[in-house]
């Protein structure tokens, strides 16, 4: 075997096709040797191996694009008959119409044979084309056919997109004598004695390596390869270029082949005969046994493997010191023979076929055939195919003429055919047709009844009946019905039944009776016809009777006669026609129809109504213009030309143009219209077309010259500023549009309540957006309005929506203590303390502060006073700020008053003494006394430490403890301890703690304890977060948390930062520390403090940081709020709520 080619890893390998076979050429003339092996496998092959079919998928795929293209032939290629050494002739033709260029045309013999390679001495293949009728002619001559020339055969033509194909079958005969019963394919099979002398050993692997990957497929069907993937796998392995050996001066072969049972031969040669040789087979060592013998022959190592079977199938290798080589074993089953043989059989239409064989093997893989062509079984198909065992049925449900064949069976090692004759059964007619007269609309049923249950085809005057939803044909057994509902004339006839398959037919006349018909179904609900004036009215009205109707016009009881005159009738068979020529206005009115035959009379009435186009409106008038628009109105035509008016168009143009355009495309319903998009400061005219049902009325005169210039959108948010006994002042926002006008100023009026009578306040136009009305009586009250006013006029006035007191009111002073502040305010030493306190009253109030009673010594306390509020302010809180502070608002004599208190704390003292009152057993009972500073706040508890004597290392005990005494249990005997307390408030706990003076001993008496030694044990840790920050949402105006836990020892110090910015000192915060929980609170929060907060923990052993986001969503700011038409004081009025809520955001 050669050495395989060198190939990428990656590449896949390209098939050869197989050899052809020269002696069977010579013999058979032009037909291939791929042909043959098309039929039989050639005895080169394993006898296991079978023919494969392409897979189902790609001739499912292949099927339904031809069903989808277009088709190409205009006349296909007929199967026909020849005998030994005569020729045919096979002709296709295809329409070059709608062609570019000349299409592709191929022959095929069976599935896979291309006949273009085989033209020569036996077989020709020509093409033409005629030029006039444009077609192209393609011929395939067979010249002195012989009996293996016989088969089925294909011809296809391709053109870009398009596709069609046709298959027709040859048959040779012999030219003298009885034709004998002859399988074709044992034509196709080789003598296995002519074979072995003449055709050499087909290698499938050397096929493989040498073709091309389109051709796998075909390989493996000619040769029966059923595992193609495996063997492609194994033979890209093959294709690997083994490297030049220095241990192997001969390798093994790729591959190797043998029959199941059979004995294979590995050998190799040895570079050093001393080398130590080792076999493998997937990986595993073979070792000696009567199956696998080692032979040493020289330089020469051979493996024997005796008995062959599939498990043998696999990889093998041999080694030699660090080198190997490696081969591939096939190894092929036995043939499946056909031991039961095909039988002819005949049968009548209708019934069931069965056709039986037996192979050698069961569930043996088993092809059926019909005349030559596959049998493929599916869920559509009309044959099915049963196995059992040994035992193959190939079984045909109701059978028919189209069935009768030659059918046969093909194995591995052999084939069996038969020959099925299909027949008719002889058919009596039991009941025939009779003719029938029916009546317009009833039932027609024609019924006849046969002695076979069979189909037949149903025809009226010689062509076939079509079912419809009227018309049903009902075949049940051996009755066959034509059922009719509703008769039609058009039903009349002669039908006839034939039976399918025989040349048998029964005939029956029906006559369809029907009294005389107007049919109006073509006009209006009220038959009336419209024409238009100086047009052709020509009105056919259909007619149905039988016999023929007589059909006559009239018009206000005067005949209307046939002739030549401008109003005249025509009369057909299926119809009456009014004529009338070149229509006038006074043709209009009710005409009458007749009819009127044997079975009856009919008639109707038609109103012609003759229209004509409209008048054309008077000219519009043009009744308001804008900065770009205007509206426009007009009246209807005084003539609508006898129909109704559908609308109007409207059209314009500058003055100084003569370019008319059209300003709607869908007709305007009403006689009013605002015409947009015009220029301002150019003329404009406007005129009117009308439209009716006939068309479009003349245009109308156009309208009188117009200019669009308009004036500005009123003045916005107009508030009263202040008040005084005899001045009012006023402010107000420009306008939202002021237009190409621009803005030239403000006028502002003013009118007293009970009278309508406006003063313009200011003579020449302000540009400011702030007046002051002077001379004003006091005590009366006004309306104020503004205007802009620009070059098209005064804009719409802007109103104050209630009257205006002249008069300045003396308001109360009330004072607004923050919710807060109601209760003690409490801050820490060192803390600054800033308090706003809004306040109301006019005029400007008079504030007094005092402390205690006293005045406030401004040296250490701010005090900021506005119009509207009062701000305590003190930069570092000292307990000696502590106390009730007095605020005093006076206006005129009207007086308020109001108190806050403000508590400065601090951390506690320690106890002033601890004693050791008693000790016994395990416990050791203690008090205190208070301490002698509670940092300005009530003591909230104690905390007591203990410690051992040795180490002195303090633990706590008791945290939060309330009462000055205590017992402290659970201690360890034989140890020495000593104890303090701490005291607490809410500001913490004291800086120093008070310890005893001596020292509690546990012992226990009449027994020496001694104590055990034990290692200390590092309690140490770096701070840790054991639940994270989580990204947070908060509402403005509403307090916010963000908490998370840590722990480690020592305790870690916290420090929260926002936007990697500590906070220290920020009144807005609040930062709790429990239990190792911390909370970061955020005092009614602003979207000004959104961002990314950090917690982070210190100690000696490491630091930690964790994030998060906080986005805070609402708040309104001044712009806003003025942007959404609030006026300005009562927006000063909410920020000032917001501002004495929460004075020290602001």
């Amino acid at each position: 075997m050669p050495e395989p080619t060198k190939k990428e890893e990656n590449e896949v390998p390209a098939p050869a096709p197989p050899p052809e076979e020269p002696s069977k050429g010579k013999e058979a003339g032009t037909t291939p040797a791929k042909d043959e092996e098309e039929v039989s496998p050639p005895s080169a092959l394993p006898p296991d191996w079978t023919l494969v079919e392409p897979p189902p998928g790609e001739e499912q795929a292949k099927q339904n694009a031809n069903s989808q293209l277009s088709i190409l032939f205009v006349e296909k290629p007929q199967g026909g008959t020849v005998k030994v050494g005569e020729d045919i002739t096979f002709i296709a033709k295809v329409q070059a119409e709608d062609l570019l260029r000349k299409p592709t045309i191929k022959w095929f013999k069976g599935k896979w044979m291309d006949l273009a390679s085989k033209a020569g001495k036996h077989l020709q293949l020509k093409e033409s084309f005629e030029r006039h009728s444009r077609v192209y002619t393609f011929e395939m001559q067979i010249i002195k056919a012989k009996e293996n020339f016989a088969g089925n055969y294909r011809c296809e033509v391709t053109y870009k997109d398009k596709f069609d194909s046709c298959s027709f079958d040859l048959e040779v005969r012999e030219s003298t004598g009885t034709t004998p019963n002859i399988d074709i394919r044992s034509a196709f099979k080789r003598r296995e004695v002519k074979q072995q002398e003449e055709e050499p050993q087909v290698d499938v692997w050397e096929l493989l390596k040498n073709a091309k990957p389109s051709e796998y497929e075909k390989i493996a069907f000619q040769y029966g390869i059923t595992d193609l993937r495996g063997m492609l796998k194994r033979l890209k392995r093959m294709r690997r270029e083994e490297k030049k050996s220095a241990a192997f001066a001969k390798i093994l072969d790729p591959a190797y082949q043998v029959d199941k049972g059979g004995r294979v031969r590995f050998v190799v040669e040895l570079a050093d005969p001393k080398l130590e040789v080792k076999w493998y087979k997937n990986g595993q060592e073979i070792r000696p046994s009567t199956k696998y013998i080692f032979e040493h022959k020289g330089c020469q190592r051979i493996l024997f493997i005796n008995n062959c079977q599939m498990t043998d199938d696999s990889e093998y290798y041999v080694t030699a010191g660090d080198e190997k080589c490696s081969t591939e074993l096939f190894v092929r089953e036995p043939p499946i023979m056909v031991t039961k043989q095909l039988e002819d059989t005949t049968a009548y239409c209708g019934e069931r076929v069965e056709l039986e064989c037996e192979v050698s093997e069961d569930d043996a893989n088993v092809k059926w055939f019909k005349n030559g062509e596959e049998i493929i079984p599916g869920p559509k198909s009309r044959y099915r195919i049963r196995v059992e065992g040994k035992k193959h049925i190939l079984i045909i449900e109701g059978a028919t003429k189209a069935d009768s064949a030659e059918y046969s069976v093909m194995t591995t090692g052999g084939q069996s055919s038969a020959k099925l004759t299909v027949d008719l059964k002889p058919l009596k007619v039991l009941t025939p047709l009779t003719d029938q007269t029916v009546n317009l609309g009833k039932e027609i049923c024609l019924k006849c009844e046969i002695s076979e249950n069979i189909p037949g085809k149903w025809t009226k005057n010689g062509l076939p009946v079509q079912e419809s939803d009227r018309l049903k044909v009902v075949h049940k057994g051996r009755i066959h019905k034509l059922v009719i509902a509703n008769a039609l004339t058009e039903d009349e006839g002669d039908y006839v039944f034939a039976p399918d398959a025989y040349n048998i037919t029964l005939p029956a006349k029906v006559h369809v009776i029907d009294p005389p018909k107007i049919i109006l179904d073509g006009l209006d609900a009220d038959n009336t016809v419209t024409v238009i004036a100086g047009n052709k009215l020509r009105l056919e009205i259909p007619i149905s009777g039988e016999p023929p109707p007589k059909a006559m016009w009239s018009r206000a009881d005067k005949a209307i006669m046939e002739g030549s005159g401008r109003i005249r009738t025509e009369s057909y068979p299926d119809s009456s026609t009014l004529v009338i020529d070149v229509a006038e206005r006074d043709d209009s009115g009710v005409y009458h129809i007749n009819l009127k035959n044997e079975a009856g009379e009919a008639h109707a009435s038609i109103k012609v109504k003759v229209v004509d186009f409209p008048d054309p409106p008077v000219a519009p008038t043009v009744t308001e213009v804008g900065d770009d628009w205007c509206i426009m109105n007009w009246e209807p035509p005084a003539y609508d030309g006898g129909s109704p008016i559908l609308g109007y168009f409207i059209e314009r143009k500058k003055k100084q143009s003569s370019r008319w355009m059209r300003l709607n495309f869908d007709l305007c319903k009403e006689t009013t219209f605002e015409p947009k998009k015009m220029i301002e400061g150019v003329a404009y005219e406007v005129r009117i077309f009308a439209v009716n049902a006939i068309g479009i009325s003349k245009p109308s005169m156009p309208s009188r010259p117009f200019v669009p210039l308009a004036v500005t959108s009123p003045p916005t948010l107009l508030t009263v500023d202040s008040v005084t006994d005899t001045t009012v002042t006023m402010r107000w926002r420009p306008p939202d549009h002021i237009g190409a006008a621009g803005l030239d100023g403000y006028v502002l009026e003013y009118c007293f309540e009970g009278t309508e009578d406006w003063i313009v306040a200011n003579k020449d136009l302000i540009d400011k957006t702030k007046f002051t009305i002077t001379g004003l009586p006091t005590d009366a009250k006004i309306f104020v309005r503004v205007k802009a006013v620009n070059a098209a006029g005064a804009s719409e006035p802007k109103y104050y929506s209630q009257p205006i007191l002249v008069k300045e009111v003396i308001e109360p002073p009330k004072i607004r203590i923050p919710r807060h502040l109601k209760q003690t305010y409490i801050r820490r030493v060192g803390e600054a303390v800033n308090l706003v306190i809004p306040f109301q009253g006019k005029p400007r109030p008079e504030l007094t502060w005092k402390k205690d009673g006293a005045e406030i010594d401004k040296n250490q306390i701010n005090i900021r006073n506005s119009e509207t509020d009062t701000i305590i302010f003190i930069r570092k809180a000292e307990r000696s700020h502590s106390g009730k502070y007095d605020l005093q608002v006076k206006v005129d004599k009207f007086v308020e008053t109001a108190s806050i208190d403000i508590q400065i704390i601090d951390r506690p003292g320690p106890p002033q003494t601890v004693k050791i009152e008693d000790v016994w057993g395990e416990n050791v009972a203690l008090t205190w006394t208070p301490p002698k500073d509670d940092g300005n706040a009530a003591i909230t508890g104690y905390t007591i430490q203990k410690a051992d004597k040795k180490s002195m290392e303090w633990f706590t005990v008791i945290e939060h403890y309330h009462r000055t005494s205590a017992t402290i249990t659970e201690l360890v005997i034989g140890n020495e301890y000593y104890f303090r307390v701490f005291s607490e408030n809410m500001c913490g706990l004291s800086e120093d703690a008070t310890m005893t003076k001596e020292s509690a001993v546990i012992a226990k008496d009449g027994k020496i304890y001694k104590n055990p030694v034990y290692e200390d044990f590092d309690f140490s840790e770096a701070p840790m977060f054991t639940q994270p920050l989580v990204n947070t949402y908060a509402i403005a105006g509403y307090n916010a948390t963000l908490n998370c836990s840590v722990r480690g020892n020592p305790k870690p110090k916290i420090t929260w930062m926002k936007n990697k910015v500590a906070i220290v000192d920020d009144p807005r915060y609040r930062m709790f520390s429990n239990q190792g929980v911390c909370t970061l609170e955020i005092r009614k929060p602003s979207p000004y403090d959104g961002g990314t907060y950090c917690c982070k923990a210190v100690n000696d052993l490491g630091t930690v940081e964790i994030e998060c986001k906080l986005e805070v969503k609402g708040g309104l700011s001044f712009c806003r709020l003025l942007l959404q038409g609030v006026p300005p004081n009562i927006i000063d009025s909410y920020l000032r709520d917001l501002h004495s809520s929460n004075p020290e955001e602001y």
